[in-house]
C-alpha cells in the first residue's frame, strides 16, 4: 500500500465516522408512530456513502484540511436525498424491488405508507440540515446550497431522469438519449455532491466549472459500472437484486455497446474526470482522485 492509499484509507474512515454519526444524531428516532424508525433503517447502517465523500472530498480539495460545519452538512443532506429516492424507487409502483443494502427494502420491513412517508420525511431533513438556526452556516450560503440541492433532486435531475427511465421500459434509447437520463437520474446527485462540498469550501468560478467536469465524468461512470454490475455480479455481492435491468427490459450501457464496449467507456471516462482535476487549482485532490478510481473499479 502506498503512502496516499494509506493516506485515503484513513481520511475515508475518519470522514465516514463523522457522516454516520451526524446522521445518527439528525435522524430522529422519535419522529411520531414508528415514522423515525423506518427513516432510520433506510439511511443508517448500510451504503457506500459515496455522495458524502465526495462532497468533503471537494471540501477538502478547495479548503485544505479545514472541517466546515456546511460541508458536513452538505455531505448529510445528500445522503438523505439519495436514501429517500432509493425507499421510493424500491416501491411496487416504480421498480418493486425487495432488497436493498442487502437488507429488505424499506416497503416490506415496515409497509408501503410508510414507506412513502418515510422517503417524504428525508427529504424534507435534508433541506432542514441545510438551513441550521445556529449561525453556523452564513444565510447567503444556505440560499445556495439549498438551490443546488433542490435542481439536482427535482425535475432538472434525479427525478426527470426516473420519468424519463420509467417511460422507456422495453423501448429503444439512443446513446445520447441514455446518457442524458443518467446524467439526471443518477449523475445529478453526484454532480451537485461535489459542488455542495466546493460551495461550501467557498470556490471561486473557474474551480466549480473544473470539479463541474470531474464530476459530470464520475457521475456518467458510475451508472456505466452499474449497468455492468448488473450482469456480471450476483445479488449477494451487489446487496441488490442482480440481472434486473435485463429481466425488466430496460436499455443500459451493455445492451447498447456491449459489454466490453461498457468497460471501455468507464476507462475513458475515468481519464475525463482526472483530466478536468488536472485543470484545476486545488489545494489537495487525492481524495477527489481515488474516488474516481473507486467508482470505476468498485465490485457492487
Amino acid at each position: 500500500m502506498t503512502p496516499a492509499d494509506t493516506a485515503f484509507r484513513d481520511w475515508t474512515a475518519h470522514s465516514l465516522t463523522q457522516v454516520e454519526a451526524a446522521l445518527s444524531e439528525w435522524v430522529p428516532l422519535s419522529a411520531p408512530a414508528g415514522l423515525g424508525e423506518a427513516m432510520r433503517y433506510a439511511v443508517l447502517d448500510g451504503g457506500k456513502r459515496l455522495r458524502p465523500l465526495l462532497t468533503l472530498a471537494a471540501a477538502r480539495a478547495v479548503a485544505g484540511a479545514a472541517e466546515l460545519p456546511a460541508a458536513l452538512r452538505s455531505a448529510c443532506a445528500v445522503e438523505l436525498i439519495h436514501a429517500y429516492s432509493l425507499v421510493h424507487d424500491d416501491m411496487p409502483c416504480m421498480d418493486n424491488d425487495v432488497l436493498r443494502r442487502g437488507k429488505p427494502t424499506v416497503h416490506v420491513a415496515y409497509g408501503e405508507a410508510m414507506a412513502l412517508l418515510a422517503g417524504d420525511a428525508l427529504q424534507a431533513l435534508a433541506f432542514e440540515l441545510l438551513t441550521p438556526e445556529d449561525g453556523s452556516v452564513p444565510p447567503t450560503v444556505q440560499a445556495h446550497l439549498c438551490a443546488a440541492l433542490a435542481r439536482a433532486a427535482g425535475h432538472h435531475g434525479m427525478a426527470g431522469g426516473q420519468a424519463i427511465d420509467l417511460a422507456h421500459v422495453g423501448r429503444a434509447m439512443t446513446e445520447a438519449a441514455l446518457r442524458d437520463m443518467h446524467r439526471r437520474k443518477t449523475g445529478a446527485m453526484l454532480e451537485v455532491s461535489v459542488h455542495m462540498g466546493a460551495l461550501s469550501a467557498g470556490a471561486d468560478g473557474p474551480t466549480l466549472a473544473s470539479l463541474q467536469r470531474y464530476a459530470q465524468a464520475i457521475g456518467l461512470a458510475f451508472q456505466v459500472v452499474d449497468d455492468i454490475l448488473d450482469v456480471t455480479a450476483d445479488s449477494a455481492t451487489l446487496g441488490k437484486t442482480a440481472g434486473k435491468d435485463q429481466a425488466n427490459d430496460k436499455p443500459t450501457f451493455v445492451s447498447l455497446l456491449g459489454l466490453t464496449g461498457a468497460q471501455a467507456q468507464a476507462q475513458t471516462l475515468l481519464q475525463d474526470a482526472l483530466a478536468a482535476l488536472d485543470a484545476a487549482d486545488l489545494s489537495d485532490d487525492g481524495a477527489l482522485r481515488a474516488l474516481a478510481h473507486s467508482v470505476v473499479q468498485r465490485d457492487r
